[in-house]
């Protein structure tokens, strides 16, 4: 099998010189990851200060993301930075690499509709202020704020009916009302005793489910059981039906089994006792959730609202409808990016239409009461590309500002003034949009909600991966048995090769031998979370 960008897999190392040098690449990865955590705090502190909210103020809320508060938002304490100052701007870390130059392969996939110019750098600027070059914030440090920034954006908690809590992160914890069980009851139709036996069969119905309290047993005395009936007082044991010999005639009961004393009976209080916490604040409601809290006595839980997002798709060149003709282009990210994000537990309004027209944009961006705007197309420097003039006429404060991946790398975030919505900006190519969504959008959703971060795995690939020399690389895989098997379609453009994945691969720079192990991102129908309406399972 071919790499995915066309070289032939190379062989295994197994021993001598090549195992040594797959030991030093090793070690150098361990490195630069290092570098990367290291650089990812300090641009994360910077990149939060401009909105005015530090470590303390916006630190991991695992326990507590939320507040029970009127529905606002907060506006930044500090001054608004100019649109096109990225957070992660200054002086690059030592050793790290230029930036990268255009590359043949992003030129390829580059065409006039997707309104972004591949390698391009910019600078953008508010009125008054100097402009500033443009640079491009790692991967990784550019996920990270993207999460904390949605954390430091708190929405207000509120009750929700168990039929309409399901999906939503819990805001306070659940605390069971009740003993579980209540009473001691059946675990099993048949036989409650008292004492040893042969048992005298106590006349009556028997007990059943629902039913108040029984007359106690008399020491030798056996009445009929339902499960999830009230033991009566002083009873020993149940036996089950399969495992008892009734002599009618002489209103007998006898044990074909040992009977030990409590068998198959529950106590009261064996699951949890009144005020034990059953759920910690932050978990997910998903259907067994629903279920404990029935049981311990909730008719409504406490919960985080879903993120609210707006969605602009824009371009003069997309077709709604039909087959692509005079140079028109069927839009596949309007269809697409509200289905998925309804996926990661967002609410999402209809797809809005603007053509390439700066005055809409800019009335949809400053009306807009969602949490978070997403934009497709227009974040690069062309003609038509408004995003960057808008976003800088309305004096938001441009936080990321082009992400060192591929593909995607033109994509962005800010912050509208004055408490204002986040804004995403997506690249318009379909894949590169997609790995804009899971860079910026996903994990500051996930960060507004006070969702946990999936558990980061690692299987690995058995053929050698092309990578970009500087930058992150995103490509789809799929599951084979222990390891992933990258996609062939992987171009910005592209779509069939994520339609057929499980997950996102993600390729450091400089590509990956065969047998590396590589970082994951799933996408979020390929596992049953986070059981929201309309989520892919």
């Amino acid at each position: 099998m071919t790499a995915r960008g066309g070289e032939a897999s190379g062989p295994r190392p197994s021993s001598g010189g090549a195992a040594e040098k797959v030991t030093a690449e090793t070690r150098a990865a361990e490195a630069r990851a290092a570098e990367e955590r290291a650089a990812e705090e300090r641009a994360v502190e910077q990149a939060l200060a401009l909105v005015g909210r530090g470590r303390q103020a916006s630190g991991p809320h695992t326990t507590t993301p939320h507040t029970t508060q009127a529905r606002t938002r907060p506006a930044s304490a500090g001054t608004p930075a100019s649109a096109g100052t990225p957070a992660s701007a200054g002086t690059p870390e030592p050793g790290s690499p230029p930036p990268a130059p255009p590359s043949p392969d992003a030129a390829a996939h580059h065409t006039p509709s997707t309104h972004h110019t591949p390698g391009a750098s910019h600078t953008h600027h508010t009125p008054g202020t100097s402009p500033r070059a443009h640079s491009e914030t790692p991967w990784r440090e550019a996920r990270a704020l993207a999460e904390r920034l949605g954390r430091a954006v708190p929405l207000a908690a509120h009750r929700l009916p168990l039929d309409r809590a399901l999906g939503h992160v819990l805001a306070e914890a659940v605390v069971a009302l009740t003993d579980l069980p209540s009473f001691d009851t059946s675990a099993m139709d048949g036989w409650v005793v008292a004492g040893p036996g042969p048992w005298a069969v106590r006349n009556g119905e028997g007990l059943l489910a629902g039913r108040g309290a029984a007359e106690p047993l008399l020491d030798g005395q056996t009445v009929r059981i339902a499960t999830g009936a009230r033991i009566p007082a002083e009873a020993t044991a149940v036996i089950r039906s399969e495992h008892a010999r009734l002599d009618e005639a002489k209103g007998r009961l006898h044990a074909t089994r040992d009977v030990v004393p409590g068998q198959d009976i529950r106590p009261r209080g064996q699951e949890c006792r009144s005020g034990d916490q059953l759920l910690p604040v932050g978990a997910v409601v998903t259907p067994p959730v629903l279920g404990l809290a029935a049981a311990a006595g909730y008719d409504a839980l406490v919960g985080v609202p879903r993120p609210r997002v707006d969605v602009l798709v824009l371009g003069d060149e997309l077709l709604t409808a039909g087959l692509p003709h005079g140079g028109l282009i069927r839009d596949a990210l309007g269809p697409m990016l509200g289905p998925w994000l309804r996926s990661l537990g967002a609410e999402v309004s209809a797809p809005q239409r603007l053509g390439d027209d700066a005055e809409a944009l800019r009335h949809a961006l400053t009306t807009s009461d969602a949490d978070l705007v997403l934009t497709t197309g227009g974040t690069a420097s062309g003609p038509v590309d408004h995003v960057h003039p808008v976003l800088a006429a309305v004096g938001a404060e441009l936080l990321v500002d082009g992400v060192s991946v591929r593909p995607g790398h033109p994509m962005l975030l800010a912050r509208l003034p004055g408490g204002g919505p986040c804004v995403v900006g997506l690249p318009g190519n379909p894949l590169a949009a997609v790995s804009g969504l899971l860079t910026l959008a996903e994990p500051l959703l996930r960060g507004m909600a006070g969702r946990p971060a999936p558990d980061a795995y690692s299987p690995p690939v058995y053929e050698e991966v092309q990578g970009h020399p500087h930058d992150t690389r995103l490509i789809p895989v799929v599951h084979r048995a222990d390891s992933v098997v990258p996609l062939h379609y992987n171009g910005p453009a592209m779509l069939r090769g994520i339609a057929a994945a499980d997950g996102l691969a993600v390729v450091p720079p400089g590509g990956v031998r065969s047998g590396t192990e590589v970082e994951i991102l799933d996408l979020p129908w390929t596992s049953a979370a986070p059981w929201t309406e309309g989520c892919f399972t």
